[in-house]
């Protein structure tokens, strides 16, 4: 069974999505769709901007998504995924792909998402660190450990076996990061990142987002997406919306999603947009099964 799987934040370089705007004239017009909603020329920046421009998350998360969905929409009948589902930003990636979301209905709530999440980090500093090489159940004490006498810090991703992702306010997440290398953590390494993101600060965001998603029609998907909040499978449009509210301060359960799509049968993963990170992670959890990366023209 195949699995379409989308990748988040994080994942852009600068050229990204050119090759596809310059070569399909369904991508082009998408591409083209795309600047008008934003009221900005996001291709530009995509196509010619720096690394810089493009680390700002209200352009980073609009071109990773324009990416990652024009390049599923550019697979024409190669696109016929048994179950879908995408890491953070990616689950809205994910939804338009399996047609519970209008490309246009996405792309405005992930901007609005994007424009949410940067005002609920300059409303409070914070930020991420990765953790390499310690049980999730460690990592977990120590965040708890921390928020209780120090400030917020939360496991926020669990990417893989032996890699997770806390979030927290600076003081926190650094010392956390302290007492994880003291209990043999390989690495604790603050991210480059401009807030907490899948924690508790960022529920100004989430307030934000609920009315905007609330009030955009979902549909019932083409195959079941399998969300972060939970890492379970999903059909139903009223409980996708839910997840997909709860997500923004919720732990990413990727190393769950993908041990789902497993059980349910995937043999083989495809993802689609740009990097090939989620495909580094897959290789961790689903030991020997097939990994495809499709991220531009070429790759078609």
């Amino acid at each position: 069974m195949k699995a379409f799987v989308f990748p988040g934040q994080g994942a852009q370089f600068p050229g990204m999505g050119k090759d596809l705007y310059e070569s399909n004239a369904e991508a082009k017009s998408l591409f083209d769709k795309a600047n008008d909603i934003l009221g900005f020329d996001i291709t530009k920046i995509m196509f010619e901007g720096t690394a810089e421009e493009l680390k700002q998350t209200k352009v980073t998360q609009p071109a990773v998504f324009l990416h990652s969905v024009i390049t599923a929409i550019c697979l024409g009948d190669k696109f016929q995924p048994d179950m879908v589902g995408g890491h953070s930003l990616g689950e809205f990636s994910a939804l338009v792909a399996a047609g519970a979301l209008s490309f246009e209905d996405g792309l405005r709530l992930v901007s609005a998402r994007a424009q949410a999440m940067q005002k609920a980090c300059e409303a409070q500093p914070s930020t991420m660190a990765a953790v390499l090489a310690l049980p999730d159940e460690t990592v977990e004490k120590v965040c708890q450990d921390v928020t209780a006498e120090v400030g917020t810090v939360v496991a926020a991703n669990y990417n893989c076996p032996g890699q997770l992702v806390i979030s927290g306010t600076v003081e926190a997440v650094n010392e956390a990061c302290a007492r994880l290398k003291a209990a043999g953590a390989k690495r604790a390494l603050p991210l480059p990142v401009g807030g907490a993101f899948h924690s508790p600060l960022m529920q100004p965001a989430k307030d934000e987002l609920q009315a905007a998603i609330e009030a955009t029609e979902f549909s019932t998907p083409k195959c079941p997406i399998y969300q972060n909040v939970d890492g379970k499978a999903h059909t139903d449009a009223a409980e996708i919306k839910q997840n997909l509210i709860a997500q923004l301060t919720a732990s990413v359960r990727w190393t769950q999603e993908v041990e789902a799509m497993l059980a349910a049968g995937a043999t083989e993963f495809t993802e689609c947009g740009p990097g090939k990170a989620l495909q580094g992670m897959i290789a961790k959890i689903a030991k020997g099964a097939e990994g495809i990366t499709i991220q531009g023209a070429t790759d078609m």
